[in-house]
């Protein structure tokens, strides 16, 4: 085996899972990354395995494999720029390992991204949100459930896999400040403070779902039986009643999209946080994001937000006078703000 396929193996069995802490799912697309560039230098390239080397890399290699994505295997520049940030940590790691590598991170680096066009982040607005949550039909016990799945995911933005992942022992009620746990990509873990309202909610729901577990129980929140046997709850299942509710919601209002999937809701909460002025650094803590530049997808401005600020900045629209500076005809202040006196 090469050094090339040495290192390779270690970033993917050591570097990514011991050292960065990336999910299985995570590992598994940047194997696919690199298997994929392995493909084209051994189809393409005709290079033979034992050839495959990093004094064979170079700019002209890296760019045709992009390339040849986009050509031949018709991905989107989104997949293209993913496959070009494996590389980049890929090389980056070779270059910690052997400085002789250093120049194939900076050539990865000096090649750029492709711009995407921005789009808008599908979210429902208050009054869809609102119209949404009223869908369930209580008090039927399992609706009851899929009202509260729905409220604790967008009290906590949380993913479908966190929701699904929690124990009861993640709620933390009788606290001054009640909170949730949730476990994140990579296993990170991250503190939600909870709602009054979703507090009582909580309450409500582990009444009727877990009546008789202590509030450290290792049990899953959420769970279905079938067979009379309780089992851990499948990402199916909230699959399933989103994609209902949309339908009745969409045909009671507009406001509600006829298609709806569950990571909608936390793009919904990230938006309306947002909206509501939240800084985008906060926002991307919360929603337990690695890097800020992911939360970036949510600081546009849409049609409500331009018009509040065109309105608040228009003095004339409302005949307004710019108001006159209380140092206007003060010379003296003048020349202490200039910090000519003391």
């Amino acid at each position: 085996m090469t050094d090339f396929f040495g290192t390779m193996r270690r970033y993917l069995l050591e570097y990514l899972p011991k050292q960065k802490c990336f999910s299985k799912n995570t590992i598994r697309s940047y194997k696919q990354a690199l298997n994929l560039f392995v493909a084209y230098l051994r189809t393409v390239q005709k290079m033979s395995v034992f050839k495959i080397n990093f004094e064979a890399m170079n700019r002209e290699l890296i760019l045709g494999f992009l390339d040849w994505l986009e050509t031949e295997r018709n991905c989107g520049a989104n997949t293209r720029n993913h496959r070009l940030m494996v590389l980049r940590s890929f090389f980056d790691y070779a270059g910690i390992l052997d400085c002789t590598h250093i120049v194939l991170s900076v050539t990865t680096k000096k090649i750029p991204i492709k711009k995407v066009p921005q789009k808008v982040v599908p979210h429902l607005s208050e009054k869809g949100l609102e119209i949404l949550l009223e869908q369930p039909m209580l008090p039927k016990k399992t609706e009851l459930r899929n009202q509260f799945f729905m409220i604790l995911m967008y009290d906590t933005a949380a993913r479908v896999d966190e929701l699904l992942a929690m124990k009861v022992r993640s709620l933390r009620l009788d606290v001054a400040k009640p909170i949730a746990y949730l476990h994140g990509k990579g296993n990170k873990e991250r503190i939600v403070p909870l709602l009054d309202r979703t507090v009582q909610h909580c309450r409500n729901y582990l009444q009727k779902f877990h009546p008789n577990e202590p509030p450290d129980s290792e049990k899953h929140l959420f769970y279905t039986v079938i067979r009379g046997i309780q089992g851990e709850m499948s990402p199916d299942t909230p699959a399933e009643f989103f994609k209902k509710y949309a339908k009745t919601g969409h045909r009671e209002s507009s406001e509600v999209p006829e298609h709806i999937h569950p990571h909608m809701l936390r793009h919904t909460r990230a938006m309306h946080l947002y909206h509501q002025g939240m800084p985008i650094m906060l926002l991307s803590e919360y929603l337990g994001h690695a890097s800020v530049e992911s939360t970036k997808i949510y600081a546009y401005a849409d049609t409500e937000m331009k018009r509040a600020a065109i309105d608040k900045a228009d003095i004339r629209k409302h005949k307004e006078s710019s108001p006159e500076s209380e140092w206007f005809n003060d010379e003296e202040t003048i020349l202490r703000l200039a910090g000519l006196l003391d």
